[in-house]
């Protein structure tokens, strides 16, 4: 039993959370026990486009198993990336032209929320995509923002 419970404690050190900073919430149902159900608005720094922020808005299930840890909050999310500084790309690495610029887990184990980066080279913008995945079903609901480069502003890519 004492195996089993390490075992679970491992499991949610693994599921960790992606870098973000909670800007705000608002309860949107009251739950006699546990927290409520909430809209939390999280603001992600792109780690890899210095100058670049992303603010998702999503579901967080409260009640009991919410504030547990153990809910599955909703599919539904909306992003709106801005450019918040000067845009640089600090790592000196090239960038892929569609890559994971983060995920988070919103179950226990099985469904994650990502957020993807897409250089739209002709128009020499950032396009940020957030949808949520299963490990069996995914969901086709998602939203899209794009950050316009300043002019002269180059995209290192990988070839």
């Amino acid at each position: 039993m004492r195996s089993l419970s390490l075992l679970f404690v491992m499991l949610l050190t693994a599921c960790g959370k992606a870098d973000s900073e909670q800007v705000g919430a608002v309860d949107t149902v009251f739950q006699w026990l546990g927290p409520d159900h909430k809209i939390v608005v999280e603001a992600y720094d792109d780690p890899k486009v210095a100058g670049v922020t992303c603010y998702v808005s999503r579901a967080k299930t409260g009640g009991i198993k919410g504030g547990l840890g153990l809910a599955e909050d909703k599919s539904e999310a909306s992003i709106a990336c801005r450019q918040t500084g000067a845009i640089s790309f600090p790592t000196g690495k090239p960038l892929e032209r569609q890559e994971e610029m983060f995920n988070e887990r919103i179950s226990l184990v099985f469904k994650k929320l990502r957020v993807v980066r897409m250089v739209d080279v002709k128009r020499n913008t950032l396009v940020y995509l957030t949808y949520s995945d299963r490990v069996i079903e995914g969901s086709p609901q998602n939203s899209v923002t794009a950050v316009p480069l300043p002019a002269g502003t180059v995209v290192p890519l990988k070839p």
